[in-house]
Formats: structure tokens, sequence, C-alpha cells
């Protein structure tokens, strides 16, 4: 069973960092490409950030890029995000994403989400 577990999400103010992590188990994703996603209250999931398979190309949002980095541990099967200089409507429970597809400037979502894990940006 294809498992992706996100960890490290949290409380912090505004300007604050925190690290996420997405641990898959069952089967590897050395070879797709991931992504991270997100839902704030009544709104609907958007994109956040992806990678390619072997880590050498990203592509973000607008809203986030210059402040979050997406890389990822093959050897870990593990996926990451950076969130650097958050701010409040950076405040939605995030979602891991694997196997989709890839390219520079567009990434389409696999079959394979994660829980989600809550991020709360205090101002």
């Amino acid at each position: 069973q294809v498992q992706l577990v996100e960890s490290g999400g949290g409380l912090v103010q505004a300007g604050g960092s925190l690290r996420l992590s997405c641990a898959a188990s069952g089967r590897t994703f050395s070879s797709r490409a991931m992504g991270w996603f997100r839902q704030a209250p009544g709104k609907e999931r958007e994109f956040v950030a992806a990678i390619n398979w072997s880590g050498d190309s990203t592509y973000y949002a607008y809203s986030v890029e210059g402040r979050f980095t997406i890389s990822r541990d093959n050897a870990k099967n593990t996926v990451y995000l950076q969130m650097n200089s958050l701010k409040p409507e950076d405040t939605a429970v995030y979602y891991c994403n694997g196997g989709g597809l890839y390219g520079s400037s567009w990434y389409r979502a696999g079959d394979y989400w994660g829980q989600g894990t809550q991020v709360t940006v205090s101002s």
C-alpha cells in the first residue's frame, strides 16, 4: 500500500520558517516528479511547488517563489518544502503529491496524496 506521510507543520509567527517533509512508503518515487499543494479554509486546493525526478528542476507558484524551496532525497524517498518569510496568507493544510507529470513550467498532479499537515501563520 502506497503512503505519503507529511510532517513538520505547526504554528509560526509571520516572517518565520518551517520545513515540511513528505516520506513515501510502499513504492519508490525516485523516478517520478513530486509536488506540494495547499488548501486554505473555504478555498480550492492550489499548487505550491513541484520537483522533477532527479531534483535538478523545480517549479513554483508565483505566490511562493523566492520564499519556498522544494527539494528531495531519493535515497530516503522523501521530498521537502522549506518555507521562509511566512505570511498569514500561507496558512493552509499542505499536501504532498506523488507520481505527477512535470514540465519546466507546469505540474500535473499524480494519483498519490498524503493526509496533509496544518500550517498556521500568525500576524
